[in-house]
């Protein structure tokens, strides 16, 4: 366990700790995986403050990875993916790839559908 949260930065002897994934492929795997998700969710499940989150998610949006659907007083997330990934070395890859390798196969979103609900 971290000294800061679950999912911090330091590790039990203080050590470094770090993850395959940023906080944008976290919070990313957490609205594929539950659509309907709070902010406050995500945030504790990534170990970053729902201000954080918030911040992820709105850029995501503005890209185009997610929408966001408001039902009553709850958002919900759709994830497109048919998007190609942002960096070169896996431009040829799509959030669909990604996040289909990384969910188990009962979560994985469908290929080659275009949005994720």
């Amino acid at each position: 366990m971290s000294s800061s949260s679950k999912h911090g930065s330091t590790g039990r002897n203080g050590e470094h700790v770090w993850t395959f994934l940023s906080n944008y492929g976290h919070v990313l795997l957490c609205i594929a995986r539950e659509p309907d998700a709070t902010l406050r969710e995500i945030a504790g499940l990534v170990g970053v403050t729902e201000r954080a989150v918030h911040r992820i998610i709105s850029e995501l949006e503005s890209v185009g990875v997610v929408t966001r659907v408001r039902e009553g007083r709850r958002n919900h997330y759709e994830v497109d993916l048919t998007l190609p990934l942002r960096h070169p070395l896996e431009e040829d890859k799509t959030v669909g790839d990604l996040l289909g390798a990384l969910l188990p196969p009962q979560v994985a979103p469908d290929q080659p559908s275009k949005k994720s609900t």
